[in-house]
């Protein structure tokens, strides 16, 4: 591991907008319908996302440790995932009748398997070049472009919500994509990583299949804590971003439009709080030498602000949600990555195992609508109850955190 501390890394946001956050809800409501019905279906897209994404994270993962090529083990994944990904996502936008979609789910899927393309080679960089000492900065960095990309995505998701134009959230789609496909290229001039031609060429066979493409089981309790305690704080951030839009309409009875706006303002509030406390908060756990109590406190600042607005049902009660969750997000982004490379079970297998831990965010974006959904049900089809539920799941992710041995 070399001792520099970030030579070619910088997150520079590649990613990833907020499709299933604004986007998906509106275009699906106006063809589906509001209420149950298009629940169910965002539940479905959630569950079949999950099963794409798992899957494809490990496989993916494995394939990037064992590439070898002049432009190095992970570039080639990045710059193909981001094309695939930016066609999958005008495909999306295209979509504007029920009979089309079955087409939506297929194309969904595949946007689970080409962004993992992207996203589990991407955060595999951080244990390819990083010294462990400098893990909490470079943490702090790519939290700031997850960062922008998870609540930069809502609030310019939000400008293409319109009562008067609905055709308008099929724009949405196509200017996200134009995004992802600079992403790919963006990243490839930054990171400049080396050719891999000269490491040695790793053989698939049975003897070691099950280390490269399976769920690794030996010391590896630390790591399943880390997995789904973040999963459990990162279902709660994605499950209020996915139904903020129904927060708003449904629970407060604003129109489209006007929860366009507040989402955009609550998507501001968010990500300028996050982008204020994530450079600082990784080289903060860096010099303390601790990572758990951070995102303990990270879990508790979201599960605050989740409740903000059920006990303040006022549509400014989102702008509050974002000042005091983002100062948690951000906390929380900033110390994960670095949590994360401290509790893998074999550094050889890093793409693999950390686009596993990735999973914990890539999943509760697909996995926060079915939750969302079921929960919905349980509290008799309203919105708002939902909220204390989500704060209960936060704190229930920090406290497995907390249960991590391994780690301060």
């Amino acid at each position: 591991m070399p001792d520099y501390p970030y030579r070619s890394k910088t997150r520079h946001s590649c990613v990833r907008p907020g499709l299933n956050s604004v986007l998906n809800p509106a275009k699906l409501s106006k063809i589906i319908g509001g209420g149950a019905e298009v629940n169910n279906f965002l539940a479905l897209l959630g569950t079949l996302g999950a099963i794409t994404s798992t899957i494809t994270t490990i496989i993916i993962g494995a394939l990037s440790d064992l590439t070898r090529s002049r432009w190095g083990r992970r570039t080639p994944w990045i710059l193909s995932g981001s094309v695939l990904t930016a066609l999958v996502m005008v495909g999306l936008g295209m979509i504007n009748t029920k009979e089309q979609l079955w087409i939506f789910i297929l194309l969904w899927c595949l946007l689970q398997t080409f962004i993992n393309f992207v996203v589990a080679p991407l955060i595999a960089i951080i244990a390819d070049q990083i010294a462990p000492k400098h893990r909490g900065l470079i943490s702090s960095i790519y939290a700031a472009g997850f960062i922008i990309g998870q609540y930069g995505g809502p609030v310019v998701g939000g400008f293409f919500l319109s009562d008067n134009h609905p055709e308008l959230v099929n724009t949405g789609y196509y200017v996200l994509a134009i995004a992802m496909l600079l992403s790919g290229p963006v990243a490839a001039v930054i990171i400049k990583e080396k050719s891999s031609l000269s490491m040695p060429r790793q053989k698939i066979n049975r003897s070691n299949f099950a280390q490269y493409f399976i769920f690794p089981v030996r010391q590896a309790r630390d790591f399943y804590l880390a997995l789904f305690g973040k999963m459990l704080i990162a279902i709660t951030i994605t499950a209020f971003s996915v139904y903020q839009l129904f927060f708003l309409t449904s629970g407060m009875g604003l129109t489209s439009t006007s929860a366009g706006t507040y989402i955009s303002l609550a998507g501001v509030a968010t990500m300028v709080t996050a982008l204020i406390f994530a450079p600082i908060s990784g080289p903060i756990s860096d010099k303390l030498h601790t990572r758990k109590k951070p995102v303990f406190l990270a879990s508790l600042l979201i599960a605050a602000g989740t409740l903000i607005p059920f006990i303040y049902a006022q549509p400014d009660a989102m702008v509050w949600y974002g000042i005091v969750a983002g100062i948690g997000s951000g906390i929380f982004f900033s110390v994960d990555q670095a949590l994360n490379l401290e509790v893998l079970p074999n550094p050889e297998n890093s793409a693999k195992d950390l686009g596993i831990l990735n999973f914990a965010n890539t999943g509760a974006q697909i996995m926060g609508p079915v939750l969302g959904a079921i929960l919905f049900k349980a509290v008799g089809n309203q919105y708002l109850p939902i909220l204390p539920i989500l704060a209960a799941i936060a704190l229930a992710g920090g406290v497995l955190i907390m249960l991590i041995k391994r780690v301060n």
